[in-house]
């Protein structure tokens, strides 16, 4: 019996669209046969992306921390396709001025910044939850993917607005994988992928020096990844074919580690 990895012909909505792993996410689905609505915070990268994936895909603005931007989305994205198969919940990312370091100690983060990393990755996932989400409960079938952390299973150090907001993202998976099924349709899964260390405009300067080489920041993360590497964007690609197809029929409420064996590792 062939396990069916089919998602010809689903219609994907993917947030923060244009960013370098939900690019690739973007690109995986299309050449899986589905039809993907690029939503980012600015309409130029989504619709260039749109153009790139071709068959039938869409580039939309959408800010996701305003409702308003993402039920405008949201209509935009049944016009053009009538319904909403899988959403994608990817806009996400962190702040210089939420992190510790020498010259910014814990007790001075500035609480809009620290909001704003709240706000940025766990609002920016409930609010397209609740918009999306509601289009799936009157269809009675969907799949909602979260975007966790590793931070969210070990946290970091200098990094506690991210990584509080990360692990607030896999609580809220659960919960509403729960409720969907329940309230609405045992049809409808929600599931989260926690990236582990995967080198972006972000935190290519906190992990790599300018020669390429690894900061100590860096070498700490990779002495406690047993495959002994960095993560690159079509390491998450498996995963996410398997958890927006009908192959993971039977899963939901999950959040799986993508980290080369990081959370596994406990440095002994």
């Amino acid at each position: 019996m062939s396990i069916p990895f089919d998602v010809q012909g689903k219609v994907a909505v993917v947030t923060g669209g244009a960013g370098v792993l939900c690019a690739a996410m973007c690109r995986a689905l299309a050449e899986a046969g589905a039809k993907v609505a690029v939503l980012d915070l600015r309409l130029e990268p989504a619709a260039a992306l749109a153009a790139e994936l071709g068959n039938g895909s869409l580039g939309v603005a959408c800010n996701v921390l305003d409702k308003a931007s993402v039920e405008a989305a949201a209509a935009q994205v049944l016009e053009a396709y009538g319904r909403v198969d899988i959403l994608i919940n990817g806009a996400g990312g962190n702040k210089p001025q939420a992190t510790t370091n020498a010259e910014q100690s814990f007790f001075d983060l500035p609480a809009d910044a620290v909001r704003w990393v709240f706000d940025l990755n766990l609002m920016g996932t409930i609010l397209p939850s609740q918009v999306f989400g509601k289009i799936m409960a009157e269809q009675k079938s969907g799949i909602i993917i979260n975007i966790s952390s590793m931070n969210a299973f070990r946290p970091l150090t200098r990094i506690p607005a991210y990584s509080a907001a990360k692990a607030g993202v896999s609580n809220f998976t659960q919960w509403l994988a729960v409720h969907m099924a329940q309230e609405y349709s045992p049809q409808i899964r929600v599931n989260a992928i926690a990236p582990g260390f995967f080198v972006g405009d972000q935190n290519r300067r906190l992990l790599l020096k300018e020669d390429g080489s690894l900061t100590p920041r860096g070498q700490q993360i990779m002495t406690h990844t047993p495959l002994g590497r960095f993560g690159v964007p079509e390491d998450l690609l498996g995963t996410l074919i398997w958890l927006v197809s009908p192959a993971s029929a039977f899963v939901t409420g999950i959040v799986v580690p993508v980290d080369g064996g990081f959370s596994a590792f406990s440095g002994v």
